[in-house]
């Protein structure tokens, strides 16, 4: 199939189509991991989103059931230099190509993705459509420009479970297949022996977070982003946590009320849009970045230790450093490639969160502790 696809400020690039066939719309953003791409397309994250990938071949090793991190792809489009039309591994299930056709992913290939990708860290992230139907340009700008900007939408109820539900790893309807061998860590055998019962908000979350909270000893049980603060209190939770998620942070006002009932009541952890949604309850600000963080090589240097870890990132939202209270609030990470602000704790009240995704999926493990120490801080609190 050709392909198109147009961006909002009339730029142009074509190529063949690959996955399903037709159309599909969002903002164009791109990702520098060199490998993962069956997690970053399910992550939820990306609703709302085509992903550039600037690796140039993908799909060589293909897809398996073990690797989502949701139950579907959440991007609209993918793009990508070079689609493998096979696939060698031993752990593949199924050809990306058919993968991608199954959930109904349009994919662009074979255009130059390098010059994709320097317009977007030039201009800025932009709204775009990939069409193999349509081949007038000026209706693909114009369509690209209809589309409802990031800026103000709440896309994390829309991506939210709708019940309320225990996480258990061996429950095949929580699409988990992976071993939990990583860093020494075992998976608890038996839920009963769990001590700690985490209340995990999902805004959108990857599952690899749920497996690190099991390997913490948790019991964990899933509610939808608009669950009210009492509603979980009555749960009687150890802590709560807050996940990743898509969208613009702002909107999500129901999550911050409930964050500003938690705090000083139960220990609270952040993962990314939740580390948003902390820090406007803490009385910050957000504000979008010109083309945002996504991959797994991002230098985060923990202020507390001086070291520096290499994590992952999915995020075009940040907490504004400026706005937070220091008095009453640390700052404790920090991007060494552009000084966003990537962490903070509270300094009385057992709360922190971070911006990055130490849960990585695809990505390096630097970051694991933080879940070791959310089990510290509740086990603390507990006693």
């Amino acid at each position: 199939m050709q392909a198109i696809l147009a961006l909002e400020d009339g730029r142009i690039f074509r190529g063949h189509g690959y996955g399903s066939p037709g159309d599909c719309q969002g903002e164009v953003v791109f990702n520098t991991s060199l490998t993962g791409y069956q997690e970053i397309a399910t992550d939820p994250s990306y609703a709302g989103q085509i992903v550039v990938l600037t690796n140039p071949q993908i799909g060589n090793y293909g897809t398996n059931h073990a690797d989502n991190e949701a139950a579907r792809p959440f991007i609209e489009g993918l793009i990508v230099r070079e689609f493998s039309p096979i696939s060698s591994n031993w752990r593949s299930e199924q050809v990306t190509d058919e993968y991608m056709e199954r959930f109904q992913v349009p994919v662009l290939a074979e255009i130059d993705t390098r010059a994709l990708v320097r317009h977007l860290r030039n201009h800025g992230v932009m709204r775009g459509v990939i069409s193999t139907t349509e081949t007038d340009t000026e209706k693909l700008v114009a369509r690209a420009r209809s589309i409802r900007k990031m800026d103000g939408t709440d896309l994390a109820k829309v991506v939210s479970t709708k019940t309320i539900f225990t996480f258990d790893e061996n429950d095949s309807r929580n699409q988990s297949g992976a071993a939990l061998l990583a860093d020494g860590f075992l998976p608890t055998k038996d839920s009963n022996e769990r001590k700690l019962h985490v209340v995990a908000y999902d805004f959108g979350m990857k599952l690899n977070i749920l497996r690190m909270l099991t390997r913490e000893g948790c019991r964990v049980t899933v509610v939808p982003a608009e669950t009210s603060a009492d509603d979980v209190l009555a749960m009687k939770p150890d802590g709560v946590f807050l996940s990743n998620g898509p969208g613009d942070p702002e909107p999500v006002e129901y999550a911050v009320k409930s964050i500003r009932q938690f705090m000083g009541r139960v220990p609270i952890f952040g993962i990314c849009l939740g580390h948003q949604l902390t820090g406007l309850a803490l009385g910050g600000k957000t504000y979008k970045l010109k083309f945002g963080h996504h991959g797994g090589n991002h230098p985060v240097r923990n202020n507390a230790t001086g070291k520096v870890e290499i994590t992952a990132h999915n995020h075009n939202f940040a907490v504004d450093p400026d706005s937070i209270n220091a008095n009453e609030v640390e700052l404790t990470h920090v991007d060494l490639n552009d000084q966003t602000l990537e962490g903070l704790r509270h300094k009385t009240l057992p709360l922190f969160s971070v911006q990055y995704h130490p849960e990585a999926a695809p990505g390096p493990h630097d970051s694991h502790y933080l879940f070791r120490d959310f089990r510290t801080m509740m086990e603390e609190w507990k006693g």
